[in-house]
């Protein structure tokens, strides 16, 4: 009996942690790492997006206020190797029966975020990171278009770098300056340094391929960088540099961007102009906006429609759809349209 109740628990907590996968992010996702990374690539993708969200830099920006306590979150899990056998086995949910059996907690269930930012950082919620000799960042432009931007969407990109792989015999390395006391008398010493090698294995670089996926996020502005830890260029005895894709905005047939307002021009008949239209204009995700109008539209002239523009990034907001309204004159008229004019205009 006991033994069954084992078997059940076990599917229940593959079924929630499928659940989970399926209806968000995981934690690997939130901190932008591979299910395989290693502590230290662990640690360094937290200390960069820590200090990218921390609220003391996004001050009233809730948004990023969550992203934080998320990445807190995540990294308090996959930090503690016990806990992260336990979520890649069982997920969210087997944290919690292992929180409730005893154990040591699950997610979110144990040291407060501010309390692990502190801890990681020394005590100091903006200090700089460790110098490390890091290998070259690369920085590739990535055309998104307005549509992507404005639902959010992925690219593929084509990647080349080099790859460090080890070699026949063995190189200096981890290099430093020691410090010796050389005797140049009867009692008398010298400070002396010299330079102390390792002996480490061989190692030359390969040029490799492959895609990576690049995701749009909604309302990311032009410049904005989706950030890839380590896939710049590498180093020896070094971090690989960052890999950074800035997404600029193609153009589009229809619509312009301005910041977060989104421009276009219609062009109505003479008629229309003077005696009102009924008209809409298909949005970048196909919603049909209702630019009608029973007053009379000048040549050029511009409306607001708000609400309708590009959604703000990391927020709920929008900005404006401005419609520029050009107004199509007929090239000729007869004498009989002429004098019909005259008698309705005066």
């Amino acid at each position: 009996m006991a033994r069954r109740r084992e078997k059940l628990l076990f599917l229940l907590c593959v079924l929630c942690y499928s659940l989970n996968v399926i209806a968000g992010k995981s934690y690997y996702d939130i901190l932008q790492v591979s299910k395989g990374a290693s502590d230290e690539q662990i640690k360094r993708a937290y200390r960069k997006l820590a200090l990218k969200y921390h609220p003391d830099k996004n001050q009233g920006n809730e948004e990023a206020s969550k992203r934080f306590a998320e990445i807190n979150n995540a990294y308090e899990v996959l930090s503690d190797s016990e806990k992260r056998s336990i979520y890649d086995r069982y997920g969210e949910e087997g944290l919690k029966q292992h929180a409730a059996s005893g154990g040591r907690g699950g997610g979110g269930m144990g040291m407060h975020f501010q309390d692990i930012f502190s801890t990681f950082f020394g005590g100091s919620s903006m200090e700089e990171e460790e110098r490390i000799v890091r290998g070259d960042d690369v920085i590739v432009e990535l055309d998104a278009t307005l549509e992507d931007l404005y639902m959010g969407g992925s690219l593929k990109a084509w990647r080349e770098k080099n790859v460090v792989k080890a070699a026949p015999g063995k190189r200096r390395c981890n290099c430093r300056n020691e410090v010796y006391h050389k005797q140049i008398g009867p009692g008398m010493f010298q400070q002396m340094t010299e330079q102390v090698c390792d002996q480490c294995p061989n190692v030359r670089y390969e040029r490799e391929g492959y895609f990576i996926t690049v995701d749009i996020e909604k309302g990311m502005q032009d410049g904005q960088e989706v950030l890839f830890y380590e896939d710049g260029e590498p180093i020896i005895d070094g971090e690989s540099g960052d890999l950074r894709f800035r997404i600029l905005t193609a153009p589009h047939d229809v619509f312009r961007r301005e910041g977060n307002d989104l421009h276009t021009s219609v062009t109505i008949t003479l008629v229309q102009a003077l005696v009102g239209f009924e008209k809409t204009i298909k949005h970048l995700d196909e919603h049909l906006v209702d630019i009608s109008s029973k007053k009379i539209t000048n040549p050029k002239e511009v409306r607001k429609f708000k609400g309708e523009g590009m959604p703000l990034h990391m927020s709920t907001k929008k900005g404006d759809l401005y419609v520029t309204f050009e107004v199509l004159f007929p090239t000729s008229l007869t004498e009989e349209q002429k004098t019909k004019i005259q008698a309705v205009l005066g």
